[in-house]
């Protein structure tokens, strides 16, 4: 019998041993990513008072409308510009960058970018 490894349950494993290092501050919260096979999602946190301060997600009305018919990739960088804009707005800057257990690569890498190209510093 072949037993099949669970890749979310690797992937979570990856995220706590990087959750252990790292965490958000009120000057420096953090930018944390999921991603489905369908939809990314992105939020900014502050760990110290467990608030969440800006979120986008390809769900998310404004976002929807920019993204018809586009790629994942491109939806992805779509998703790091709001959510950039919207940290911008609040005054938020400089970020720590929490991808979630998922290598650097792909849609993870396209929402950095977009969030570095509305502004944030990692």
């Amino acid at each position: 019998m072949i037993i099949k490894e669970d890749k979310n349950a690797l992937r979570k494993g990856r995220h706590m041993r990087v959750r252990n290092k790292v965490a958000g501050t009120a000057q420096r919260p953090r930018l944390n990513v999921f991603r489905s096979t369908k939809h990314i999602y992105a939020q900014i946190i502050d760990d110290e008072k467990g608030v969440t301060l800006a979120s986008a997600s390809t769900l998310s009305e404004d976002v929807k409308k920019e993204i018809a018919g586009k790629k994942k990739q491109e939806a992805a960088r779509i998703v790091g510009l709001a959510v950039g804009r919207q940290a911008l707005a609040k005054g938020i800057d400089k970020v720590v960058f929490d991808r979630g257990g998922y290598l650097y690569t792909g849609r993870v890498q396209k929402l950095a970018d977009g969030a570095r190209e509305a502004g944030l510093k990692f």
